[in-house]
């Protein structure tokens, strides 16, 4: 252990020697680490985001008919469930079950009796859905659904409302075909409008209570329960409990229904993973050429040190210690310049501009992940040694006559 200690303080001696390369290398090596570790750490918090918003929009479970998630349906709720009371009760008997929520799921038309637009709709419980999901939708005007209300209530995207010309008081007329193939109508007032931050979505949604839903559609049925649970990191578990205990049905996660998640997570992957490849190539050749430049002026020493008795084994790890203490330093750095700028995300919130098909921006946070530091770090102290080392080995063989030689 001594012996050890020696060649590192021996190294770092060296690393003196030189100061501004190893300053500049030593930087280099703080910047790509930096890069990486806000890179990955925003990666990380996007992914947060979109599991946790998918996970609330459709519950960490659904739970449907088998027809339902495999074929598309004639007539609306064909493949819907039944028994929904019997079936809540069965989930909420599993203890990480906190909350199930019906949804019928039908499309028609909404007309305020001069024009007609096709609407997306969704029956939901109003007193536990806004609750339970929190705050999956903003309010524009108006006010959210009530479940005791006297008159049969619905809620418009912003856009649909504006085209409608409607807003909360107006009377409005829902047109559906029923599940026995006739057509329906149910007439309505409009609550409130709200965006979802879509603004193709915002064109066609509506909400209303799963009665209205039932009623205009006539039937008891509903298209699907979404399964809430204590926490995410619980969905696996409780899924293949819950298929177990019912094989009739189908239990899918909120992944297998998040196909925005998934492409998210597959583009940044591969940008992320491309960025970090580039970092650590820059990183190996900007070492490479430091320790070549180093390894050059000291053939002679080298020569001197192997005719004194030094075996290339010792001199090659010198320089390997040499690489690990400028890429250890350098991933400190850059630790904590990334630590630096989350924390200052924080202070000093900075607003991105809305993705690609929204209208709403969101706050720019750094996901703080112990795994992501610990392998950055030890991933840039291994290209460093790595690339010390396969500059040095050839230099260290060389021929004590040859290296004396040298010039």
């Amino acid at each position: 252990m001594n012996d050890f200690w020696t060649w590192v303080r021996f190294a770092w001696h060296n690393c003196l020697r030189n100061l501004r390369r190893s300053l500049v290398t030593t930087a280099i090596a703080m910047l790509g680490t930096a890069a990486i570790l806000l890179a990955g750490g925003f990666a990380l918090f996007t992914y947060d985001s979109l599991a946790q918003a998918s996970a609330r929009d459709t519950g960490h479970l659904v739970l449907g008919t088998p027809a339902h998630f495999a074929q598309d349906e004639d007539v609306p709720l064909q493949n819907g469930l039944d028994a929904v009371a019997a079936l809540r009760g069965t989930l909420l008997a599993d203890p990480a079950v906190r909350h199930v929520l019906p949804r019928v799921a039908f499309s028609g038309l909404v007309s305020n009796g001069d024009k007609s637009v096709v609407m997306l709709a969704q029956g939901v419980e109003p007193d536990s859905e806004f609750a339970v999901k929190g705050p999956f939708l903003t309010v524009r005007s108006g006010h959210l659904l009530e479940s005791d209300a006297a008159q049969p209530q619905v809620m418009l995207g912003d856009d649909l409302a504006r085209s409608l010309k409607a807003g909360p008081g107006s009377s409005l007329t829902l047109l559906a075909s029923t599940t026995e193939g006739a057509m329906n109508a149910i007439d309505v007032v409009v609550t409130g409008t709200f965006t979802t931050g879509v603004p193709e979505m915002d064109k066609r949604a509506v909400y209303t209570s799963v009665q209205v839903a039932q009623q205009l559609l006539v039937t008891q049925r509903v298209s699907s329960l979404g399964v809430f649970l204590d926490r995410i990191e619980a969905t696996e578990a409780a899924r293949e409990r819950l298929a177990a205990q019912l094989p009739q049905l189908r239990v899918q996660t909120w992944e297998q229904q998040a196909v925005f998640y998934q492409a998210v997570r597959g583009l940044y992957n591969r940008i992320f993973g491309a960025l970090g490849l580039i970092i650590a190539v820059i990183v190996v050749f900007v070492v490479t050429s430091a320790m070549a430049m180093a390894v050059i002026e000291r053939t002679r020493e080298i020569g001197t040190l192997r005719a004194l008795g030094t075996l290339p084994s010792q001199l090659l790890r010198s320089l390997g210690l040499e690489g690990m203490l400028l890429g250890g330093f350098g991933a400190l750095a850059g630790a904590a310049v990334a630590l630096a700028v989350s924390g200052a995300l924080h202070i000093f919130p900075v607003q991105m501009p809305p993705p690609p098909g929204r209208s709403e921006g969101y706050p720019l946070l750094i996901h703080f992940s112990p795994t992501l530091y610990v392998l950055t770090m030890l991933g840039m102290v291994g290209l460093t040694l790595l690339a010390s080392v396969l500059v040095a080995r050839k230099t260290v063989h060389m021929p004590v006559v040859e290296a004396l030689a040298h010039t």
